[in-house]
């Protein structure tokens, strides 16, 4: 089989956002659920949409699951299902599993099966709301280890209209500027929406618009220093 095939079990509102994006981006998918209207919901997105028991050793292997490159289990409810499908996929020796976690416990237990690829997406986005309401300059931001984040804030005021140079990220903050998005209103057909793009690879005469947003690397503590100074 070529590259970039995967297989997304649990066509939930999360799973069937994975199964999408992999689809638009030109992957081959197969979506698996035990819910017919669920499968019926997303078969004309994906390569394959089936209806069956994941939890169920033979169905699974009916799909010739094995011969793809990764699996998805994105089952979100029933942490039991999702055990069993993470067993029965261990036992057919899968290439590379990928699972959904919901809390501590659930994370422990799937760890101590051997599985190393575990997300949280309600932690994720949770850290990420906490963040904005505490800092509405921040509008995203990548958690990573020893205090560091990689964050998208909108430019402060007192750095507008200035050059990189004259700002001195790293001398003056110890901060790294990884690029620039800005955000215009483009139309499309009648309406009016807003759209960001990035402006390239940052030099040391840029100039910092209104409407732009730094994507910066850096200690928490250094980032939020930057933003109380200029803010």
């Amino acid at each position: 089989m070529p590259n970039n095939q995967f297989v997304v079990i649990g066509i939930g509102q999360f799973g069937e956002a994975i199964a999408r994006s992999l689809s638009e981006k030109g992957a081959e998918v197969l979506a698996i659920d035990k819910n017919q209207e669920k499968v019926d919901y997303i078969a004309n997105d994906v390569a394959y949409a089936v209806a069956l028991d994941s939890t169920d050793k033979k169905a699974l292997l009916s799909q010739n699951i094995q011969n793809y490159d990764a699996v998805v289990i994105a089952i979100g409810e029933d942490f039991e299902e999702l055990l069993l499908t993470a067993v029965n996929l261990i036992e057919l020796n899968i290439k590379r599993i990928i699972v959904r976690a919901k809390g501590k416990v659930n994370r422990l237990i799937l760890e101590k099966l051997g599985l190393t690829e575990i997300f949280s997406p309600e932690h994720a986005v949770g850290a990420v709301v906490a963040e904005r309401l505490l800092n509405p300059s921040i509008v995203n931001f990548l958690d990573l280890p020893d205090g560091y984040v990689i964050t998208e804030l909108k430019a402060p005021k007192s750095v507008i209209g200035q050059t990189l140079q004259s700002i001195q990220l790293r001398e003056s903050y110890n901060i790294n500027l990884v690029t620039i998005k800005n955000e215009v209103e483009e139309k499309e057909g009648d309406v009016v929406v807003k759209k960001q793009h990035i402006r390239g690879v940052p030099h040391r005469d840029t100039v910092i618009n209104e409407n732009d947003f730094l994507v910066v690397f850096g200690s928490t503590r250094d980032i939020q220093k930057f933003i109380d100074i200029n803010s």
